[in-house]
């Protein structure tokens, strides 16, 4: 990719996770919490996945593993697009493209991730350790159980500021009509306690 090609990805970039697909997927903090969840899912069954690839025997892949990958993908690309319009782009663009509100919330969900992710290795980390003391023959690790473990790893790393980011967004400011009127119902309140204060 050129210097040229950039500027005008980064362009349509901007625009594209500013258009409003589907908003009623995403426009109440409910609803953009349950599609965190499903993203959440979808990272699960990668972790899951590992299982299969690594109790399959050698040569032979069963179908639960590409059963759970393919579902995994199904339920991860339309949350992670409908997530990144419902932020406004605020995990996917770049940091001279927002303003210093996004720049912060950010900041906020990629420390959150990184914990996330750190605790995720660590409890990877124990897990070897582990079967290491409780099993003293040498553990034969499968090589898709191993490229399915980075997988999950990756897509857990990729995925898990977009969530944050979306779990922790704030519904929208009521609309100026609502407060229209409760600014009409607050001053004749007031005019009647005028009224009986002056009698």
């Amino acid at each position: 990719m050129t210097d040229d090609s950039r500027p005008s990805w980064r362009i349509s970039q901007a625009e594209a996770v500013q258009m409003d697909i589907l908003p009623g997927w995403y426009a109440t903090r409910a609803r953009r919490r349950r599609l965190a969840v499903i993203g959440a899912v979808s990272v699960a069954l990668l972790w899951v996945n590992v299982v299969p690839a690594w109790t399959a025997e050698r040569g032979d892949t069963p179908w639960p593993f590409f059963a759970l990958l393919g579902f995994s993908t199904v339920l991860a690309l339309p949350v992670i697009s409908l997530l990144n319009v419902a932020t406004r782009g605020v995990t996917a663009l770049a940091e001279k493209q927002l303003d210093e509100r996004q720049v912060a919330e950010r900041l906020r969900a990629t420390a959150l991730a990184h914990r996330m992710v750190h605790g995720v290795l660590a409890s990877l980390a124990a897990a070897l350790l582990t079967a290491g003391v409780l099993v003293p023959d040498e553990i034969d690790v499968p090589a898709s159980a191993a490229l399915m473990a980075l997988i999950a790893l990756f897509m857990t790393n990729m995925m898990a500021p977009l969530l944050i980011s979306a779990w922790r967004l704030p519904d929208p400011p009521p609309d100026d009509e609502d407060e229209d009127e409760d600014s009409r119902a607050t001053p004749g309140a007031a005019q009647r306690i005028g009224g009986k204060t002056a009698t």
